[in-house]
């Protein structure tokens, strides 16, 4: 993909009021994080935790249970509700509260391995692993140490650790293979095949590449898909992805679909959601959120068409933010590209002004407590962010098409 370099400003120094802003926000987001992790390994007499009224490892543990059933040959229990629930309350306790398998068949290959482990030791190796991940994958974005350092300790992924959700992986396959997309095409498709496992949130994948004609990264992520496929299937029997389709796919637009509003809507922040929480039906609802991926598609189509003035780090974290509100199913712990934009915005000159910027990191702490008040308005952050990177990104891409051509000598 041919492009035309633009290097937007970056700062070099820091003011005594930036410096000030970072100390204040630092403090409260460590603070925050403190508070939440400690009640959340807070154990009751029960054995679940003070925090999510379930297990501490809270949806991780479905993983990883799923993965032990799938090793004692009992994968069809997945997909049969009131069976995985009693096998779950048979290893955890009699008191866990109900849950349910929610993910493709594929997450299987993950979920398997880590079964091999005991749960504690398991939950480490992912939660770590996991934001390993995703630090590797923004290192190519440039930021500098103290960014990726805001980034991987913001509060996003510190809530994807808390619910021991699969955020910043998912986070890293699309980052990383964004920003490995124009040089190495085969690495992206492979990242964007492997995404799969949550791929609701790779809906923006197909239209950048397609609008770049990154034609071997998308036969990379076709190649990786049918093969993470075949695989789950080999191992785990070609009938959970049947099983996936008639059972566990129905269950979960059930749940999107619930009377609103449900407890689980309590960290939810996609347009969908938005627009049920200020009265819309599930129709009207699904077409306030058709309109806004319909727009973010327009966005990536324009933005990764070759010739644009603008940076590829601002083109991967842009189609990042935009990919939170392309898709009707997400959670503050799907919104890390959130904190990503943040860091990336303040090492610019143009930008938001930095205290919006703090709100934005810092949002994911807060939703859970605006959502019950009934001020469901989290699908802002990412649409401010958005549209403030996309105008900025316009703007110059306009200048520089109306500047007059040098003549040739």
């Amino acid at each position: 993909m041919t492009e035309v370099a633009m290097q937007p400003s970056r700062i070099r120094s820091r003011s005594l009021f930036e410096v000030a802003i970072v100390t204040v926000v630092s403090i409260v987001g460590f603070g925050m994080a403190d508070f939440y992790l400690r009640r959340l390994w807070t154990i009751g007499p029960d054995g679940l935790s003070a925090l999510s009224k379930t297990l501490p490892y809270w949806d991780f543990s479905n993983l990883w249970a799923g993965g032990r059933m799938a090793l004692d040959g009992h994968v069809d229990t997945l997909f049969d509700v009131d069976a995985y629930r009693a096998a779950l309350r048979g290893m955890f306790g009699a008191d866990l509260p109900n849950q349910e398998w929610s993910y493709p068949p594929s997450i299987l290959l993950i979920g398997a391995p880590l079964a091999a482990l005991p749960i504690f030791p398991a939950y480490l190796v992912w939660t770590f692993g996991t934001v390993l991940c995703l630090w590797l994958a923004v290192r190519p974005l440039k930021v500098g140490g103290a960014a990726e350092l805001a980034i991987v300790l913001s509060p996003a992924v510190i809530w994807d650790a808390v619910f021991g959700q699969n955020g910043a992986l998912t986070t890293a396959l699309l980052i990383g293979g964004l920003a490995a997309a124009p040089r190495r095409p085969v690495l992206a498709g492979i990242l964007f095949g492997l995404l799969t496992i949550k791929p609701h949130l790779g809906i923006l994948v197909p239209f950048c590449l397609l609008a770049c004609g990154n034609w071997r990264a998308i036969a990379a992520a076709a190649g990786t898909a049918a093969l993470v496929a075949v695989a789950t299937g080999l191992f785990f029997g070609f009938d959970v992805w049947s099983l996936f389709y008639t059972q566990t796919r129905p269950l979960m637009t059930g749940i999107m679909e619930a009377p609103f509003p449900q407890h689980y809507h309590a960290n939810a922040m996609t347009v969908f959601f938005t627009a049920r929480a200020i009265g819309f039906g599930v129709s009207a609802a699904y077409g306030l959120q058709a309109i806004a991926t319909i727009v973010a598609i327009g966005a990536v189509v324009w933005l990764w068409r070759p010739g644009r003035q603008v940076e590829h780090a601002e083109r991967v974290v842009l189609t990042a933010v935009l990919a939170i509100l392309a898709t009707p199913y997400g959670y503050t712990y799907d919104t890390i590209a959130v904190a990503v934009a943040a860091a990336l915005l303040w090492t610019m000159v143009s930008r938001p002004p930095r205290l919006v910027l703090a709100i934005c990191w810092l949002y994911a702490f807060v939703a859970h407590i605006l959502n019950n008040a009934g001020f469901h308005i989290g699908v802002l952050v990412p649409s401010f962010l958005a549209g403030w990177m996309f105008f900025s990104i316009w703007v110059r891409s306009r200048g520089a098409q109306s500047r007059p051509k040098p003549s040739a000598a």
